[in-house]
């Protein structure tokens, strides 16, 4: 448990921050599920990423309830803040990943956005 409990917590603080550690939380054949597509291993987790952060200047992120650990799951809710090119913007997320062998190996997200 404390280990995915540290895991999630570099997964907010390191890996959403912008660092290039997604092969470090993440394994191979990781898989994410987003409303629109999946995302698979870590290269294409860390492009997400950076896109994220290309379209949102000053990205930070803050754990709010969690992370919670059931099993091979764990969920946390967070939110975001950043500016774009319209202003300041607010995310709030929920996540649910699954954890094997000290990575995540998959990951579902409920993501919405507002002004902040």
């Amino acid at each position: 448990m404390a280990i995915a409990k540290m895991l999630y917590k570099r997964w907010i603080d390191e890996l959403w921050a912008g660092q290039p550690i997604a092969s470090e939380v993440v394994s191979d054949d990781f898989v994410g599920h987003w409303p629109d597509r999946d995302v698979c291993g870590p290269a294409e987790l860390h492009a997400i990423i950076k896109q994220t952060h290309d379209m949102i200047a000053d990205l930070r992120f803050t754990i709010e309830i969690g992370p919670i650990v059931e099993g091979d799951l764990v969920a946390g809710r967070w939110v975001g803040v950043g500016k774009t090119d319209d202003g300041p913007m607010r995310f709030t997320g929920n996540d649910i990943l699954r954890c094997a062998d000290g990575r995540f190996v998959e990951y579902w997200t409920g993501t919405s956005t507002s002004k902040a």
